[in-house]
């Protein structure tokens, strides 16, 4: 079999942190959803069935939440800690796609969410 590209996908994930510009913002907090999208070659876990030869989705939530304990004014900034960090934690990680979106952000009016996206490569 061939395998062309393979991720260790990481959905959904709700923080409650206090990420912002306004003081508001970092007083209050705010709850903050998280997508991860990390490309690793998984084709010897594929085989051996073991989880030393793959990369832990508890071990990459542990090194997530740590960051996003950290406050900081841009989003742009945590996903750049946590891209950093995964790199660093997690040699066999190539690559990180990275969404996160702050809930109800305070701009004066009623919207969902807003947030970043990037890609970063080791």
């Amino acid at each position: 079999m061939n395998i062309k590209d393979s991720y260790i996908l990481l959905n959904n994930l709700s923080f409650y942190a206090y990420h912002g510009v306004s003081p508001q913002e970092t007083k209050v907090g705010n709850v903050f959803i998280l997508d991860l999208k990390l490309k690793v070659d998984l084709r010897k876990a594929m085989k051996s069935d073991l989880v030393s030869d793959t990369v832990s989705y508890a071990d990459v939530f542990q090194s997530v939440s740590e960051e996003m304990a950290i406050p900081s004014l841009l989003l742009e900034n945590v996903c750049g800690r946590i891209a950093q960090r995964l790199f660093i934690d997690f040699p066999a990680v190539e690559e990180v796609k990275i969404k996160l979106c702050k809930r109800n952000p305070p701009m004066g009016d009623d919207i969902e969410s807003a947030g970043v996206k990037m890609r970063c490569i080791r």
